[in-house]
């Protein structure tokens, strides 16, 4: 793993299966979710639902392999663009040294309040230009 990026590492469920015995392409999702928890960190380091101030403008997913049930997967997430209130994220699933899935997420810096994006802090552009590069 790169210091450019996060890792989470997953054990696939058998609940998660599909009739055709790998991991049912709808689980992914929910999985890239959970890897992004440490970018969610950097703009609100509490998790507080009630200060949220993200939104997910887009996803896309692109499946290489099979993923099975019985071996480890690893999860990486880094940024791979920034702009002025959003950023997208790249996030791959490798399992037993070969890469399964991998996906784009645009995600935005919004204002729930007044409905509209809102622009990145020099902090916040510092902290995800750290994890680019993957």
């Amino acid at each position: 793993m790169k210091e450019s990026e996060f890792s989470l590492t997953i054990q696939p469920r058998f609940c998660e299966t599909d009739a055709l015995g790998h991991i049912n392409n709808t689980v992914f999702p929910v999985w890239f979710e959970a890897a992004r928890e440490p970018i969610f960190k950097i703009f609100n380091p509490t998790q507080d639902l009630s200060k949220w101030n993200l939104i997910i403008a887009g996803f896309s997913v692109n499946f290489n392999a099979p993923t099975y049930f019985a071996s480890d997967v690893t999860v990486k997430t880094w940024v791979s663009r920034i702009g002025n209130s959003s950023f997208e994220l790249t996030q791959s699933c490798w399992q037993n040294g070969k890469k399964t899935v991998e996906a784009q997420t645009s995600v935005v810096h919004y204002d729930y309040a007044a409905e509209k994006s809102a622009p990145l802090s020099d902090e916040i552009r510092a902290q995800l230009a750290l994890l680019t590069g993957a």
